[in-house]
């Protein structure tokens, strides 16, 4: 078992950083993160961080249900995009956040953010076509990932390090109870033929936040000119993982859909994405001053497997919310608030875990055991998952997730120590920045992979005459799952089936 114990315990580090910005120099109103007093305006800061990152988990997992109405009802195709487009630009642009923060100041860097945010919102809701909500969720996705990187920032602003992981406690716990309740309010709204105000109730509750922020957030932009913050700024690593990032996506959106898997349409984008991360790697080792990746923070075993745990957490789980109301609706005829709520085996397992691990990892002071549990229990879940079929119980369907979902929020709570373990104190806000990045980044693998495998599977195992039907592919037949109840069979049967 493994003791938690930082090396060089110094004293806290004031000066935020996180990936391809310059370290941040303390520009809290409070010169000693030590002797904050948290006062009524420190637990509004903190309510407008929770409303916010609240809003972005809920509207990130929400349309997981409500996807196969929105497909049918636009009379669209590469829906996989309606997901893949907000991960990708929430990972993105969490990169460039420390910067703009450094540069504007915290509250202006978050108002930006939200405002992005709503904008996104409100151009998703009014959506008349794919393109249109695609690009709208790019926008959506653009503020999203700023307010996860800018409320890190502020925490580590107003929070001494000893006390962070509460903090970041409370921050994971918001954002599992919406990753849980997010399905069942999008079904709910899409049941009623009103899933655009999935996307428009974010502008009233945003603005609530926002005016939070403007009343009570007044922290002293950092001294400096823009040219000099500008750049010290990692330009060209941003460039390559983001370029690299989006080539493999589309590789892996593409693959055995549009083009077969050993066409050069796949392949060239894949190989040339995987080449570009080798080549991020081999460029932040050795030539950024400030890198996104000091290597120290992956130069021991110990902080490597946490930041490799924290990257594959997310692929499973995202993956998971995504497509088990999927399995619901097309597989057993469920409403989509229905499948929201027959995923609560997984959902509504994984903020309590968060919580109880944290509470473990404090009193015995290890986290190795909880680690090793985890991973057991999604292993074991995700096998008796994969033996799910259409015709199984339902006890099965729906408990046979309680296993990875109790697994999901032990990892969520528990990568966290091993990545600081070994690190001294003055890596903490680095360790932490690279941290949220990997995982959201591996919110763009999970649901790309996810819904790769889905298309591939629908494509092998639905009836040749059904298939011919869309010429377009198979993206097409993933809009008709609202309707599969009405099909003639055989087609009924067989979609299910498949």
């Amino acid at each position: 078992m493994c003791i938690i114990e930082h090396k060089s315990p110094s004293t806290s580090m004031s000066a935020k950083a996180i990936p391809g910005a310059a370290q941040i120099p303390p520009s809290s109103d409070v010169e000693d993160n030590q002797t904050v007093r948290k006062g009524a305006r420190f637990w509004l800061i903190l309510l407008a961080i929770c409303v916010s990152l609240f809003l972005s988990a809920l509207e990130y997992t929400a349309v997981s249900t409500a996807l196969p109405t929105i497909v049918h009802d636009l009379q669209g195709n590469d829906f996989v995009w309606v997901a893949s487009a907000y991960a990708l630009a929430s990972t993105a642009l969490l990169p460039m956040t420390g910067g703009l923060a450094q540069i504007f100041g915290r509250r202006p860097t978050m108002l930006g953010s939200q405002a992005l945010f709503a904008l996104g919102s409100a151009l998703c809701g009014a959506a008349q076509n794919m393109r249109w909500l695609i690009a709208a969720r790019t926008i959506q996705g653009a503020g999203g990932g700023g307010i996860l990187a800018i409320a890190s920032i502020i925490i580590s602003d107003l929070v001494p390090l000893k006390e962070r992981a509460t903090y970041n406690g409370i921050i994971g716990f918001v954002w599992a109870i919406a990753c849980s309740l997010g399905p069942v309010i999008g079904g709910s709204l899409t049941e009623r033929g009103q899933w655009r105000w999935l996307f428009y109730l974010n502008l009233p509750i945003g603005g609530f936040a926002a005016a939070l922020v403007v009343l009570f957030l007044r922290l002293k932009t950092p001294p400096g000119s823009v040219r000099e913050k500008l750049g010290r700024m990692d330009w060209i690593g941003n460039a390559l993982i983001i370029a690299s990032s989006t080539s493999c996506v589309l590789g892996l959106t593409w693959g055995g859909i549009r083009y077969p898997w050993t066409s050069s349409h796949v392949l060239a984008p894949l190989m040339t994405g995987i080449i570009g991360i080798v080549v991020f790697l081999v460029y932040e080792a050795i030539f950024p001053r400030e890198p996104i990746i000091p290597f120290t923070l992956v130069s021991n075993c110990t902080s490597l497997s946490g930041y490799i745990q924290t990257f594959i957490a997310p692929v499973q789980s995202l993956a998971a919310i995504y497509f088990i109301p999927i399995y619901f609706q097309a597989c057993r005829d469920a409403s989509p608030i229905r499948s929201g709520v027959e995923m609560f085996g997984y959902g509504l397992t994984v903020g309590p875990f968060l919580i109880l691990t944290g509470i473990s990892i404090s009193i015995t002071k290890r986290y190795r055991v909880q680690l090793w549990l985890a991973w057991v229990l999604v292993m074991v879940g995700m096998g008796l998952c994969s033996t799910v079929s259409a015709d199984s119980p339902l006890a099965h369907a729906i408990g046979y997730w309680v296993l990875p979902g109790i697994g999901t929020g032990i990892i969520y709570a528990g990568t966290y120590f091993p990545v600081l373990a070994p690190l001294p104190v003055s890596e903490n806000a680095h360790a932490l920045a690279f941290f949220a990045f990997c995982r959201s980044f591996a919110g763009v693998w999970g649901v790309t992979i996810g819904t790769a495998v889905l298309q591939t599977q629908l494509t092998h195992k639905l009836p040749r005459e059904f298939v011919d039907q869309f010429p377009d592919g198979v993206e097409i037949a993933y809009s008709i799952v609202p309707v599969i109840p009405t099909l003639p069979e055989p087609f009924r049967t067989q979609h299910r089936s498949s």
